[in-house]
């Protein structure tokens, strides 16, 4: 405790002053933007809660939360005064007990009988806390009624009782509404209503419970806003502005008009509800007290809040600053405490003039000046990194890509070889050196840490498994290098082998690789990194253009004879290859030997298509631009999505996603079995009548209002088709495996999982995206009949132009870097209820869908093409996972880097949050892609 030698005694100022307040109830209303009270929505729906801001005993704040913009962190947030980590964004699907110092904990330790409905993430986060609760699941958001009305049942039996001392309702309808409909959906008026006669029920009622000892006080705040999709997550303003009242008889009605409302951090709530309750400040809260609360008090009193506000922050600060006395918050506030010593000191003397009240006021300044700063030195500091971890997971990721870019001339070979040389480092004397001086470096790490290591605390026999990877790796690398040296000292055989010259396409592909890399170390790239994407491919549209007009027109400038010596030329490099093992097919490493053999090809009409194919691709990626405007620059621009989803142009979504389930029957059924058909044109009439019982769109013979269900039974009916098309592809890929290797079999099996997923794609997507699809399947047909099988690319090009498609198309659907575009709304598609797996998955693909087709089709494709080159599945699955792997290695060390950057919550965690669950994607691809091509080896022969 601080002493004041002033005045010759041990201060008692931070002891705790007795409650404020007799009864708090906490109402919090999920996703309750501020414009949601304050805007005209607030005017027009919640007319009660409007006449008590601006008329009656209240107090109005506008809380900023801070990014990730998830309700477990926001709840965190709100009881602890704390900043969250981003990882409770993935621990929100299962939020672990809290076992940091908080309100809840604080309150039940004070005695407080604590009662709670709502959200059954309260219920995980504070197991044992509450006297009373009943919980609610938050993640089933097709549901805006049963999960409020569970809430609201107990509101007349709990508030005529007086066993309790804080009630905390947690309402879920709204965010579930925004999830499913947006915030300007129809829904969401009726909903606002509804809050605003709960509020009146429970003022009305606190109101009329009260004595005159201690007053009541009512709370209504909201956990995050709401973006202009409806989702959240990420820091726009409308997802970081929620409203934050206070409604009280302590407080002094309101005469004048009410003027803009002041913005505080939702972190201060905790550090206010402490002082109101009178509870110690949860130890690690860096909010400051909401000063108007306590208005009332007398000037003794609010210093005395104050003080105790920052004894607790500058504690805090010494804790996690060395050098705290040099912070300029922390001298502020030894100036106040000075000043406010003298203060006393005037005030025991019994000095009541006018000097008294102006000392106090310069006091009450100079208090909320240095929690001001304290708070926000803090907010900078707080966030501790366990480094340790974070650079053996880079280490791991850094010597993974190392081993995939010196494999890179063995994978592209013919026999495309990729053999990780572990098996030789094993049993030798480096590798045992280097577990040991790891083991050592780790006892050493894990022994000196003073605070919590996540590898650490895993157990020896894992951290030794871990020690042991990451020295087989180095060891492999080492070994990998060896070979690279001892084969360049050999003489070359072929030299016209290396002599290959390279193409436009092949430039474009490192220069555009190398260019997005590099973009990634700036927040701004990252916030609009689908402009990167849109770029690449308008670029590659625009050099394939060139590629097609060289080989339809320049060929004829060609003499024949000119054109044999090519195809010589062409035949000696084939030759080469063979001896050497390179892949490079026949008349594609030169650009005139490619003309002269696409020139066979196309003839006719197809010429003048496929100059056009280009030009088409450019007009559909323009459209498709125009249909999401996603990022974070022009994000609130309006866009032909919001047009097409608002009420009142129902009719013409109706007809686009009829027209775009046609298009998209027309473009799959082609090379499905008969079978496949039928189950493809059932499901996809089974999707649009899904959307149309949840209301998005309408049969041309509705007339007038159809009540809107959730659509559980025609979802499912699609979801029966989706598995029989996927188990009927899965039979052929078994039978061409494992009984016969029939390679027409296997094609048509793999196209039928692709088919699957196409309508598992269908069912998700929103009406309004459902053109996505269609040009995606448009774009893919166009590409594979005018460009790749004329021009004959090889399966490295190839895949990686399905790598750049599919990175676009992710940004197409809507998506971006912040979570706040995941539709979560797709993960209870066809559920009654909340499950996890089910939900997790269907949200996953939805979001990946772009990528995952893209790479689902480079299969398909690359299967049909191994009679012309039996290594080009392999090819692919290699070339795959590298592009992958070059931008997320690079993007963990500048993440690393950057961790203490202004953006590094708001921008650079949530694009690592999306690259991580991509990763995981891309190996399960990847598996898929070695499961169909493992019997390559027995086609090569030696």
């Amino acid at each position: 405790m601080p002493c004041f030698c002033c005045l010759g005694m041990v201060s008692n100022w931070t002891k705790i002053p007795p409650p404020l307040f007799k009864k708090v109830v906490i109402v919090l209303i999920d996703a309750l933007r501020d414009d949601f009270v304050f805007g005209s929505k607030g005017k027009q729906f919640m007319p009660y809660t409007t006449q008590v801001v601006e008329k009656g005993t209240s107090y109005s704040f506008i809380a900023e939360a801070k990014p990730p913009t998830v309700t477990m962190p926001r709840i965190k947030a709100l009881m602890t005064g704390g900043i969250p980590g981003f990882i409770d964004v993935v621990v929100n699907l299962n939020s672990p007990a809290l076992l940091e110092d908080n309100l809840i904990w604080q309150a039940k330790t004070a005695g407080k009988r604590i009662i709670f409905y709502g959200d059954d993430t309260w219920v995980k986060l504070f197991p044992k806390h509450f006297v009373e609760y009943d919980g609610t699941t938050s993640f089933f958001v097709s549901d805006f009624t049963e999960v409020d009305d569970n809430v609201t049942r107990h509101l007349d039996r709990v508030l005529k009782r007086e066993d309790w001392d804080l009630l905390i309702l947690h309402y879920l309808g709204l965010d579930h509404i925004g999830h499913m409909t947006g915030p300007n959906s129809p829904l969401v008026g009726p909903k606002l209503r509804e809050m605003d006669n709960i509020l009146k029920k429970i003022h009305i009622s606190l109101l009329s419970k009260e004595e005159t000892s201690l007053p009541n006080l009512l709370v209504v705040c909201g956990d995050h806003g709401m973006s202009e999709t409806g989702s959240h997550g990420g820091s726009s303003e409308g997802e970081v502005h929620t409203p934050l009242l206070f409604i009280s008889s302590a407080f002094e009605k309101r005469s004048a008009p009410l003027a803009q409302p002041e913005l505080v951090q939702q972190t201060d709530l905790a550090s206010t509800l402490a002082i109101g309750l009178g509870l110690p400040i949860s130890r690690n809260s860096v909010g400051n007290l909401i000063l108007p609360v306590v208005g009332g008090k007398t000037m003794r009193e609010q210093l005395r809040f104050l003080h105790l506000n920052g004894f607790q922050l500058s504690r805090l600060l010494q804790e996690n600053t060395p050098a705290y006395e040099k912070d300029p918050g922390y001298e502020h506030f030894k100036i106040a405490e000075k000043s406010h010593g003298n203060w006393i000191k005037l005030y025991l003397e019994g000095n009541n003039s006018e000097i008294l009240l102006n000392l106090g006021k310069k006091v009450l300044k100079q208090y909320l000046e240095a929690l001001k700063t304290l708070s926000s030195s803090l907010s900078k500091q707080v966030a501790q990194y366990d480094m340790y971890s974070m650079m053996v997971g880079t280490v791991i990721i850094m010597e993974v890509l190392l081993l995939l870019l010196l494999s890179v001339p063995k994978a592209l070979s013919k026999r495309a070889e990729f053999e990780v040389p572990l098996s030789p480092p094993l049993f030798s004397l480096l590798f045992y050196l280097m577990c040991l001086m790891l083991c050592a470096v780790h006892v050493i790490v894990c022994t000196s840490a003073e605070s919590l290591c996540y590898f650490c605390s895993m157990s020896w026999l894992t951290a030794v498994g871990v020690m042991m990877l990451i020295s087989a790796l180095m060891c492999g690398i080492l070994s990998a290098i060896a070979k690279i040296f001892e084969n360049s000292r050999l003489p070359l055989k072929n030299p016209i082998v290396s002599s290959s010259n390279w193409s436009e396409i092949d430039a474009l592909i490192l220069a555009g690789t190398l260019c997005h890399v590099l973009s990634l170390g700036a927040s701004s790239f990252i916030e609009e990194e689908h402009q990167t994407w849109y770029f690449l491919i308008n670029t590659l549209c625009l050099v394939l253009c060139q590629e097609q007009c060289r080989n339809n027109f320049l060929l004829k400038e060609c003499d024949p004879q000119h054109s044999t010596s090519v195809r010589q030329n062409s035949d000696c490099i084939g030759e080469t290859s063979e001896s050497k093992n390179i892949d490079i097919p026949a008349a594609s490493n030169s650009k005139l030997g490619r003309a002269t053999s696409s020139s066979e090809f196309i003839k006719g009409s197809d010429k003048w298509l496929s100059v056009a194919t280009p030009w088409i691709i450019l007009i559909c990626c323009r459209l498709l631009r125009s249909l999401n405007q996603t990022g974070v620059q022009w994000a609130h621009r309006p866009d032909f999505g919001h047009w097409l989803t608002s009420s009142e142009h129902k009719p013409e979504l109706s007809f686009l996603a009829a027209v775009s389930l046609l298009m998209i029957f027309f473009l799959v059924q082609r090379r499905c079995s008969l079978v496949s058909k039928i189950a493809m044109a059932l499901g996809l009439l089974g999707v649009y009548s899904y959307r149309a019982a949840i209301g998005n769109v309408i049969f041309p013979w509705q007339h007038g209002g159809k009540d809107i269900s959730k659509g559980i039974t025609e979802a499912r009916f699609v979801y029966v088709f989706v598995l029989g098309i996927v188990f009927t592809g899965t039979k052929d890929l078994l039978k061409s495996q494992v009984i016969s290797a029939d390679s027409s079999t296997k094609s048509t099996g793999l196209w039928e999982v692709y088919s699957g997923l196409v309508l598992l794609a269908a069912l998700l997507f929103r009406p309004h995206n459902l053109p996505v699809l269609v040009f995606c399947l448009l774009i893919q047909t166009m590409m594979t009949k005018y460009i790749w099988i004329p021009l004959k690319f090889d399966a490295a090009q190839i895949t990686i132009m399905h790598y750049w498609f599919g990175q676009a198309f992710f940004y197409f659907q809507g998506n971006s870097n912040g979570i706040a575009t995941v539709d979560i709304s797709a993960g209870f598609v066809g559920l009654d209820s909340y499950v996890e797996l089910p939900a997790i998955f269907l949200t996953a693909f939805t979001t990946y869908a772009g990528p995952l087709l893209w790479a689902i089709h480079l299969l398909c494709y690359l299967s049909s093409e191994v009679s012309r080159n039996s290594a080009a599945v392999g090819h692919g699955c290699f070339c795959y996972a590298v592009m992958r792997s070059i931008p997320v290695a690079v993007y963990v060390v500048l993440v690393t880097g950057l961790r203490y950057h202004l953006f590094i919550w708001s921008v650079f965690s949530p694009k690592l949050l999306y690259e991580g669950v991509h990763v995981f994607i891309t190996a399960a691809v990847c598996l898929f892609f070695t499961a169909m091509d493992q019997n390559h080896s027995y086609k090569v022969q030696d």
